[in-house]
């Protein structure tokens, strides 16, 4: 499996990652990294506890991450919830909607990973 080939099996931005990495063998190494990174775990943790300070923190890391290596729609779905607790700013959605988001999160690193794991077995 080629770098290319993972980013279409998991949804990500083959284009977008290298535009910012400018290099494969960069990308490579980072994409093999994310499983170890932490950043989503880190997100879902803060989400099960609802806390607004922890979750605003975590999912601002994630989205710089995600974003970094071209996984646009976790980055997307990392934002949301970085603006929904940005300090300073109003709450919009209620916390079911949050936990929605949350749980597309989940799912959505739960194939990154699959894939990652894939492309790094082959």
């Amino acid at each position: 499996m080629t770098l290319q080939e993972l980013y279409q099996n998991i949804g990500g931005s083959y284009d977008q990652a290298i535009r910012i990495m400018r290099v494969e063998k960069l990308m490579d190494k980072h994409i093999r990294r994310f499983p170890a990174s932490g950043v989503v775990d880190a997100v879902l943790a803060a989400g099960e506890k609802m806390d607004g300070q922890a979750l605003f923190e975590a999912a601002h890391a994630m989205k710089g991450v995600c974003g970094n290596l071209g996984l646009q729609e976790l980055a997307d779905l990392a934002s949301a919830i970085t603006e929904e607790f940005r300090p300073g700013h109003p709450r919009s959605m209620t916390d079911e909607e949050v936990r929605e988001i949350l749980d597309r999160i989940d799912a959505g690193n739960r194939r990154a990973l699959q894939g990652i794991a894939d492309y790094t077995e082959a």
